[in-house]
């Protein structure tokens, strides 16, 4: 299962992975210099002999075309708002990016529950179900965290991981379907793509299709790395449609 963070700049979205998974997705040297997210970030937790991945999205406006880049419509969505804030604007954008995109399934985490009173708690979770009212979050489950002091983490991880049981998108069988999320060239090899693997298998010789393209395309070489085996990097070799 693929989880989607969402939510507003500074509500603790990258905290809260690398509570999850013990990963810190920002990687970039200016986003540790800002602490700011500015690009996509991924973790992977296979605590539980399962692969559950998450995609770290920014929550600055500034950089709403990353985060609408890291969403997918067979993802599940881990909307992430903070105590001391509650919704703030790119709460409700981000909800909105979601719902166009297609996603059906999530839960809320309430972030730096110990820097505010349980009554403080209380007034956040009316705001949040008149946030998510009428959209595919209403009525979910959630969940009160402090990245800070561990409250809470292992009870929504323990969610997280019930729900990936139950879902059955990334199963090996079906036809095999890629959600790209970069394409390149390299010098040798043609044209690579890398992105997540929601069901079948793949082999050299095969032939994919991609949407909204005339032609089809020769698997020529593809390989998986130790931390992100969900992730292939695809070489793909152009032919001739049928």
């Amino acid at each position: 299962m693929i989880i989607t963070l969402a939510g507003h700049v500074d509500h603790g979205k990258t905290s809260l992975v690398r509570a999850l998974t013990g990963v810190d997705t920002d990687s970039l040297s200016e986003e540790k210099r800002r602490g700011l997210t500015i690009d996509l970030g991924f973790a992977y937790d296979t605590s539980n002999d399962e692969t559950m991945g998450f995609v770290d999205v920014p929550g600055h406006a500034r950089f709403i075309h990353n985060m609408v880049a890291g969403v997918a419509s067979m993802q599940f969505a881990l909307m992430v708002i903070a105590a001391d804030d509650g919704p703030m604007p790119q709460s409700l954008e981000h909800l909105q990016i979601m719902r166009l995109i297609g996603l059906r399934r999530g839960v809320v985490a309430i972030t730096k529950c110990d820097r505010v009173s349980n009554d403080r708690l209380i007034e956040v979770e009316r705001e949040i179900a008149n946030l998510v009212e009428g959209s595919f979050l209403a009525g979910c489950p959630t969940f009160r965290t402090s990245s800070e002091t561990g409250d809470g983490i292992e009870t929504l991880k323990e969610h997280l991981q019930i729900e990936h049981l139950l879902t059955s998108e990334n199963s090996p069988t079906g036809q095999f379907r890629l959600a790209i999320d970069r394409a390149f060239s390299v010098r040798g090899s043609g044209v690579v793509v890398t992105g997540t693997v929601h069901s079948g298998k793949v082999r050299t010789m095969y032939i994919c299709f991609l949407p909204e393209k005339p032609c089809v395309y020769e698997v020529c070489m593809f390989r998986t790395t130790p931390r992100r085996r969900l992730w292939l990097v695809i070489a793909l070799q152009s032919t001739s449609p049928a």
